[in-house]
């Protein structure tokens, strides 16, 4: 029996943050908030440090799992080459005595030279022809994340990269005047020109650190006016320029769209997979980022700095030795070419404002992640064995004679029942972000008897405000530590995560302070859908517990998010959908009455819709007459559309008119029935039991819409995907679904359902 975590939500008070997606993002379609604080430098698996190999100075992006060890036969650890810097690209691509990978390459599985192929046999799936499911075969527990052999084979396309900057020419104004700048410069300005009416472009810090680092471009080029406050500069021309580039793309034909769609698919047709050992395999995120403004999340202190664009020079290529090396852009070289088998990255590069390495992966549907995840998910169920002697050891250990004993257990209890993150010190020049055993004097506060205020940036510089009352001995082992410490100094001067992992190691092989994070999210969510979710409950009800058994771990992880500008907007048109499904109510009971009065009083049938006054049902009825003509006058223009492709005769306009009169029609008839307390139905053959069933349809689509407006507003802080993407295992998920008969795609976007295929291969009775 496990015993339930020690924090209870009311008193949880968490402040809202902006936590704002960034476009530097190199994660596949959703963002991956992998939590690997922990992981040794020599388990990311980098090139060879070297002149042109890439250094990890950051925790950002760790190497995707890694699958199991395939060749058996080679004991020998295979050597990292990096190609010499003065070779001739395209030369290295001749010795190899092959072409470069083209898209139709891709079709056709192959075996690389001097290769061991796989000599298991790849299962397909139904739906994806391509897809290997590794969860269907022997022994696929055996992956492990260390320097073991990942593949045989490997070939690639490369990286992507955007497209050059062509300058626009549309001056902005400095102190009232027109001024002509660089493209270097005024692609920068741009930059700023279409975040000009954002949050960002308003923040302080993002214009500060923008002006700064645009000043320095301006200075490259003599030519540049110099500017010298940022208080003259008027980015508006710009951006009006920008405004009408959205206008026009909006106003697109379909055939355009369709056309422009069909050009960008073509180009990146050749990245999107890779060759693993004969096996097609999805890429993840093959385009190198952009250049732009740097936007962080939360507070970051760096928003608003200059994200410079990415050559080739500076990008590293992982492939297997007999692979062809794809050719960078013209007049362009690789940084290096790596046959690091060990290494699960593909592409690797370092980006210029916080000095993170950024990686080039397979995606999140690939075997090597899917085999990570699982052992993620199993390393946190095989804690369950022994969480309860954990919390017994350092709940005794809290009163040690040894001050290291006790940090070590007061931290443990901290990271047990808050699911903080361990953390990492941080370099001066990196955003100010902790973890528990970073936190300093002024990161909690103490309130008698036992209350603790925690106020501090995590990790992407999201703030973490929560009040707790925790067990005396550890409020007053925090007094104490502070007391010893001084302001400015860390609470857990004799404790780092290396050591408390080093400690959790003798309880469980491969125990980390993370792993209770993905342990408690996953126990807690488990122990919140089996309490919320009634078995007679209707399928809306049931998704209603659903979304708030993840909210309770949202909260406990602090998965933050500031409420969107357009929410209060979103839950009026709701309310609106709702009067208007109440509207539909009100006209099937009038048509009630009509074929059976006796309803009338009946009260189920008879109460009044209480918030549609006249005024609205006037206004409703107007915006129905509206919406019919709309969708006669886009049927027209779709029906000539039509036949002009197909070089046929177009319908006159004297034919709208005569359709347009439907609309009339409908107009008069609604006025007509507003002033009638009972209504003929459409049909004369509408029984009173067809009725009183239409009714009840809308009673349920009216509670299922309400429903909707409650998990809105409960959600409106809180950023439920984070979670569900990386800390709940998915099989939860899946039991869950099929014990009350709800399809997984209820639960799951179509993202979540591709990466947790693996997670559909689980038994009728599993439990986490």
């Amino acid at each position: 029996m496990q015993k339930p975590l020690g924090v209870a939500s009311p008193a949880i008070t968490h402040s809202s943050a902006n936590k704002s997606d960034d476009v530097e993002s190199n994660d596949d379609d959703e963002e991956e908030d992998d939590d690997d604080d922990d992981i040794p430098l020599a388990k990311r698996t980098l090139p060879p440090k070297s002149s042109h190999a890439i250094e990890s100075s950051d925790d950002d992006d760790i190497p995707l799992a890694q699958k199991q060890q395939i060749a058996k036969k080679k004991t020998s650890k295979p050597t990292v080459k990096t190609e010499p810097m003065d070779m001739d690209v395209k030369s290295a691509a001749a010795t190899s005595k092959k072409r470069p990978l083209s898209g139709s390459d891709f079709t056709k599985l192959k075996k690389e030279k001097g290769g061991e192929p796989s000599k298991k046999k790849v299962k397909k799936d139904e739906d994806d022809p391509n897809l290997y499911k590794w969860w269907e075969e022997e022994q696929n527990a055996e992956f492990k994340e260390d320097d073991s052999i990942k593949w045989n084979t490997l070939e690639h396309q490369g990286v992507l990269f955007p497209p050059e900057y062509v300058p626009h020419g549309v001056k902005m104004k400095y102190d009232g005047q027109f001024i002509t700048l660089s493209p270097e410069a005024e692609e920068v300005a741009t930059f700023f020109a279409a975040l000009l009416e954002t949050d960002h472009g308003k923040n302080p810090v993002f214009q500060k650190n923008f002006f700064k680092d645009w000043q320095e471009v301006l200075k490259q080029d003599p030519r540049n006016p110099k500017i010298t406050d940022f208080s003259k500069c008027d980015f508006r021309p710009i951006w009006e320029k920008l405004e009408r580039d959205k206008e026009k793309k909006k106003a697109l034909t379909k055939e355009e769209k369709q056309r422009i769609k069909a050009e960008k698919d073509k180009l990146e047709e050749p990245y999107l997979y890779a060759l693993v050992d004969g096996r097609k395999e999805k890429v993840g995120n093959f385009r190198i980022e952009p250049p732009g403004l740097f936007r962080g999340r939360g507070s970051h202190p760096k928003t608003g700095k200059l994200k410079q664009r990415v050559r080739p020079e500076q990008v590293t290529l992982n492939l297997g030795r007999e692979a062809p090396i794809p050719d960078p852009p013209k007049g362009h070289k690789w940084a290096a070419v790596v046959h690091d088998q060990t290494a699960t990255w593909l592409a690797t590069w370092k980006e210029n404002v916080n000095g993170s390495t950024k990686y080039v992966f397979l995606a999140a549907t690939s075997s090597w992640k899917g085999q990570s995840d699982m052992q993620k998910f199993e390393k946190a169920r095989e804690l369950k064995k022994v969480v309860d002697k954990i919390r017994e050891d350092y709940k005794r250990e809290l009163k040690d004679k040894l001050s290291e004993v006790r940090q070590r257990a007061t931290a443990m209890y901290l990271i047990d029942r808050l699911a903080l993150r361990a953390g990492n010190e941080k370099g001066e020049d990196e955003a100010d972000t902790v973890g528990c055993c970073s936190l300093r004097y002024e990161h909690i506060t103490l309130e008698p008897p036992n209350t603790l205020h925690f106020d501090f940036l995590g990790k992407d510089s999201i703030r973490y405000t929560n009040s707790v009352a925790v067990e005396h001995q550890v409020y007053k082992n925090i007094g104490i530590f502070k007391k010893q410490v001084g302001p400015g100094n860390m609470i857990f001067d004799r404790l780092t995560p290396t050591s408390l992992n080093k400690h959790l190691n003798n309880y469980m092989k491969g125990l980390s302070a993370k792993v209770f994070r993905t342990y408690n999210a996953s126990y807690t969510f488990q122990k919140e859908l089996d309490r919320l979710t009634q078995a007679d409950d209707s399928m809306v009800d049931k998704l209603l517990s659903y979304n708030r058994a993840n909210r309770q771990v949202a909260v406990l992880c602090n998965h933050q998010r500031a409420v969107s500008k357009s929410h209060a907007d979103s839950i009026a048109r709701i309310n609106e959908r709702i009067r208007a499904l109440k509207y539909q109510r009100m006209k099937f009971r009038k048509q009630l009455y009509y074929v059976d009065a006796k309803y009338k009083k009946q009260p189920e049938f008879a109460d009044p819709e209480s918030d549609m006054d006249d005024d609205w049902i006037v206004q409703h009825e107007k915006d129905l007459v509206e919406k019919e003509k709309d969708k006669i006058m886009n049927k027209f223009q779709r029906e000539n559309e039509k036949r002009k492709a197909e070089k046929q005769p177009l319908m006159a306009e004297s034919e709208l008119k005569e359709k347009l009169k439907a609309a009339d029609e409908l107009e008069t008839r609604l006025k007509e029935e507003r002033k009638q307390k009972v209504i003929a139905p459409k049909s004369a053959s509408t029984t009173a039991e067809k009725l009183i069933e239409r009714i009840h349809k809308v009673d349920d689509r009216i509670y299922a819409t309400k429903n909707q407006a409650t998990d809105k507003e409960e959600n409106k802080e809180i950023a439920l995907g984070t979670s569900k993407l990386n800390y709940i295992d998915p099989r939860i998920s899946v039991v869950w679904c099929r014990k009350n008969d709800i399809p997984l795609e209820k639960v799951f976007s179509k993202t979540l359902l591709e990466k947790f295929r693996w997670a559909k291969n689980v038994p009728e009775n599993w439990k986490f």
